[in-house]
């Protein structure tokens, strides 16, 4: 009974839910969202400087999160590149003085506040022409403005970055009197047109009075209350910018801090200064301002304009859109023959069962299209994401609750759908489906929840990546010794369908073919993969059952493989002039030199082999029949079969305790691509040696697994922000319901891509050979294209 009730939810819940009504409900979501944030952006400004300088809120105790953008957190060496050749003065009292200082350590962290506490304090970094001075005005009155004035209408040189602030020392010595707040408006009025005359050609920020704890205050400041703060934080932001009309000659208001202050206040060591963190976090606030806009982070969203087109996405937008009435135009002229295929839906699985494209009823350039449309589509609303500035990014927050529990979610999924495979090989299709997909799923719950913050989990990523690269030298291993096939075909099927979607989000998205390594990576090894198996003598299955000599043969093409893997992972001057020859290097720099590349290759640069060296023992123990793989049969016989499993889970168990100890990411690294098989060979014997085990998967599992790799790029984009640095937000102020949304429609865009990747395929890479040639010939002259438009781009922009 409960096994027919446990089938029947599953089948119920795929009935009223199929792939494309999900697929329907995501595009409905992704419309409606899309006209929400673009009326929000119409209606409250989009401009991320305010919210950076106005909202936001703590995520954890000191990581602090502006509303709707990104903030970076800025080295020494990129604030002095910022702020060469430029002055800066602080104006105020001695909480303008705390924020000089932490601002100066942003330039110089061993600056020490040693300064005269009530006089000026001058700081220079000669080596880039630095100057930030702070000037002891502790009131707003005469002599500040006399001072203020000297900018605006003297020939004074006018500093770049000017910061004015002051109130608490005015409440103080006229004892919270009414009338020291008339003359504080009187004199604030006065200053206000000089500070928007300044803010013409100066960045101009009035700091706004943080509030106090009243508790923790001496006798001599007691009259110092956050009633009277109030009152004179309305004065100022009633008063400044009062009589401007430009928008360019605007003083900015700081009043992010009171926000920092209401939350970290409790802290202060006297009640009216803030705590150091909160000084730092508000000086980042300002060199965030100031800089994102000068130094473009990618993980700095906040007060960065939307990057133009380039001449490759105009070209890419105008092929997308021609593809669009190209498709509506021939749908409209045959739709008197058009018979629209319905899909069918496995109401067991949830997925839909495509009819072949090569139907009478459409034609190959319909169906071309017709992907084209879907495709482009698809495009802008990864361009909508990640390069315009429509929808919000926040930065990324780990806690340990934000990685395991979700991890715990997944796996009950899992187990939820649990089915007998088909068939009880090792590592049959099902199998590696399955072990894709939790994989995947894990690694995105890596990447949204930032854990690669925590060294334990960062190693067990690691491992899950060489996982990857394991399946990739057992897969195409096994299929060249058994099958055979070298031919064209197959190469071009696979280097298709591995780096289509990357080619077009290079375009699209403007970024070079190594950011995206993973594909970069696979693709390499494929290549390596099939010239040692190619190459003279080609040794396959078939040719090595004649004689045991061949196996040996096989085995020195392994021996030579490996050997050459040693000596290039210790020679880093061999790999990278390797790869710095054209046509190469312009595949795999990145940011002008190939080291990036020669990292994550040395990272993993054994497992390939080793997924090489498994497949060989395995079909060859196979061929011998030295394994029993029937449905509920152990892989050995009982005794080996437990002595073997008792060894993987030791070493499986042996591998995480390494992992978890682990203190230091660089040595640790050092060791990974010699002891990650052991996890991976230890996973495979438990997967795999008990027949009952082998004999079921995870469906839901699997279905991730089909398309991991579509997954994987995905993400880069449409799930996370700002190329992986960040977190999209399509739903401001409910994180876990933005989560659930983003993430639908995420996965729902992968598996439209994989279905338009598969339609593609057939079309771009047909069997027949001569058809097949005239193609690989377009795709050189469109490769050709893209390299004298880029070309062309690069000299535009130098």
């Amino acid at each position: 009974m409960a096994a027919l009730a446990y089938t029947g939810g599953k089948r119920e819940i795929n009935y009223y839910f199929s792939v494309r009504s999900a697929k329907a409900l995501a595009l409905g979501a992704v419309l409606l969202l899309t006209a929400c944030h673009a009326a929000s952006r119409r209606y409250r400004g989009g401009d991320t400087c305010e919210y950076l300088l106005s909202s936001g809120r703590f995520l954890g105790e000191k990581v602090w999160q502006p509303h709707s953008c990104m903030m970076h957190k800025y080295k020494n060496s990129e604030a002095k590149n910022c702020l060469i050749d430029k002055h800066v003065v602080f104006i105020g009292d001695s909480r303008i003085r705390q924020l000089f200082y932490s601002f100066i350590k942003l330039i110089n962290p061993q600056v020490k506040e040693e300064g005269i506490k009530h006089g000026n304090i001058p700081f220079e970094d000669k080596s880039a022409s630095i100057k930030v001075d702070f000037l002891w005005y502790p009131e707003v009155n005469g002599s500040m403005r006399q001072r203020i004035k000297s900018w605006a209408e003297g020939s004074v040189a006018k500093p770049h970055i000017i910061v004015v602030g002051a109130a608490t020392w005015s409440i103080k010595i006229h004892n919270g009197s009414n009338e020291a707040l008339a003359q504080y408006k009187i004199n604030i009025t006065s200053i206000a047109p000089l500070l928007e005359k300044l803010a013409i050609s100066s960045d101009v920020y009035w700091v706004l009075q943080d509030p106090v704890y009243e508790d923790m205050l001496s006798e001599s400041r007691k009259m110092i209350t956050n009633e009277k703060i109030d009152a004179y934080n309305e004065a100022a932001v009633r008063i400044l910018n009062s009589s401007s009309r430009n928008s360019k000659a605007k003083v900015k208001v700081f009043s992010v801090s009171k926000l920092i202050a209401q939350e970290t206040i409790m802290k202060s060591a006297d009640g009216l200064h803030l705590p150091e963190s909160s000084r730092d976090t508000n000086a980042m606030i300002l060199m965030n301002v100031y800089c994102n806009k000068i130094m473009k982070p990618i993980d700095g969203s906040c007060c960065q304009p939307q990057p133009p087109l380039t001449l490759i996405q105009k070209i890419a937008f105008c092929f997308f859109t021609l593809s669009i009435f190209g498709y509506l135009i021939i749908s409209l002229i045959h739709r008197n023959n058009y018979r629209k295929n319905k899909s069918c839906t496995d109401l067991e699985s949830g997925e839909e069962k495509k009819p072949a494209i090569s139907t009478p009823n459409v034609s190959t350039l319909e169906m071309l299209l017709h992907c084209f449309c879907k495709l482009g589509l698809i495009m802008t609303y990864f361009y909508l994401c990640d390069r315009a500035n429509l929808f919000m990014k926040e930065n990324k927050f780990y806690t340990h609750s934000s990685f395991f529990i979700p991890i715990v979610y997944i796996l009950v999924l899992g187990v939820f759908y649990t089915e007998n495979t088909k068939e009880t090989k090792v590592l049959n299709r099902e199998q590696t489906d399955e072990w894709k997909g939790w994989m995947q799923l894990v690694i995105l719950v890596y990447h949204i929840s930032g854990a690669s913050t925590f060294l334990p989990v960062y190693m067990h990523i690691r491992v899950l990546v060489a996982a990857y690269l394991f399946q990739t030298g057992y897969g195409h291993f096994s299929y060249f010794w058994i099958k055979g096939d070298f031919g064209v075909y197959r190469v071009c099927q696979v280097l298709f369908r591995l780096n289509f979607l990357v080619v077009v989000l290079c375009i699209v998205m403007d970024r070079p073919y190594q950011f995206y390594y993973f594909v970069p990576l696979v693709t390499v090894w494929f290549m390596i993969i099939y010239a040692t198996l190619a190459v003279w003598p080609q040794i396959v299955q078939k040719k090595a059952n004649g004689s045991c000599l061949w196996h040996f043969g096989l085995l020195l093409k392994l021996i030579c493989l490996l050997t050459c893997i040693y000596f290039l992972s210790y020679s880093q001057g061999a790999f990278e002039k390797i790869f710095s020859f054209w046509p190469l290097s312009k595949c795999f720099e990145l940011n002008g030199n190939v080291y990036e590349w020669w990292f994550r290759w040395k990272l993993d640069r054994y497992v390939v082999f080793h997924g090489m060296l498994f497949a060989f023992i395995y079909l060859a123990l196979q061929k011998h029949q030295m394994i029993s793989e029937g449905k509920g049969d152990p892989l050995f016989s009982n005794r080996v079969s437990n002595v073997l499993l008792f060894i993987s889970i030791v070493s499986f168990l042996t591998y995480s305790i390494w992992a978890s100890s682990c203190k230091n990411k660089t040595e640790c690294n050092e060791l990974h691509p010699s002891v990650s098989v052991v996890q991976i060979l230890a996973f495979i014997l438990i997967r795999n040696i008990p027949g009952y085990v082998r004999s079921v998967y995870s469906s839901f599992f699997a279905w991730f697994g089909k398309i991991s790799l579509e997954l994987f790029i995905c993400q880069y984009h449409i799930w996370l922000a700002a190329d992986t640095k960040g977190i999209l937000v399509l739903i401001p102020g409910y994180p876990m319901f933005n989560v659930l949304v983003s993430t639908f429609i995420f996965v729902c865009v992968a598996h439209e891509i994989s279905q338009i990747t598969n339609d593609l395929a057939q079309i771009v890479v047909p069997k027949d050979n001569s058809t097949l040639l005239k193609r690989l010939l377009c795709i050189a002259g469109f490769f050709s294209g893209l390299h004298f438009f880029s070309a062309m781009q690069d000299q535009s922009r130098h």
